[in-house]
């Protein structure tokens, strides 16, 4: 029995391109946004960016040496991406 909710966005890759962060969902969806949402990620190397590792089955994503987790739901949802940034910044 899974305790993954039926409706809950799961990702299956993550790519970097031009100042933007691509997840491509196991839905055939793909969410763009832009890499200021994220200044670790903004920041980092671009070896760096490319260690990444699924977790909790696609909902989220995380990137051990710069201890960042992304929640593909909060993608889906930007105001609360854009506001969880600047409350940090």
């Amino acid at each position: 029995m899974s305790t993954l909710a039926p409706d809950q966005p799961r990702a299956r890759s993550v790519e970097f391109s031009d100042g933007e962060l691509c997840v491509h969902l196991v839905d055939g969806r793909t969410i763009q946004v832009p890499l200021e949402w994220f200044p670790k990620l903004r920041d980092a190397p671009a070896a760096d960016l490319q260690k990444w590792r699924l977790i909790g089955q696609g909902v989220g994503i995380h990137w051990e040496k710069l201890d960042e987790d992304i929640s593909v739901r909060g993608l889906l949802m930007p105001e609360a991406a854009v506001a969880t940034t600047r409350k940090s910044a």
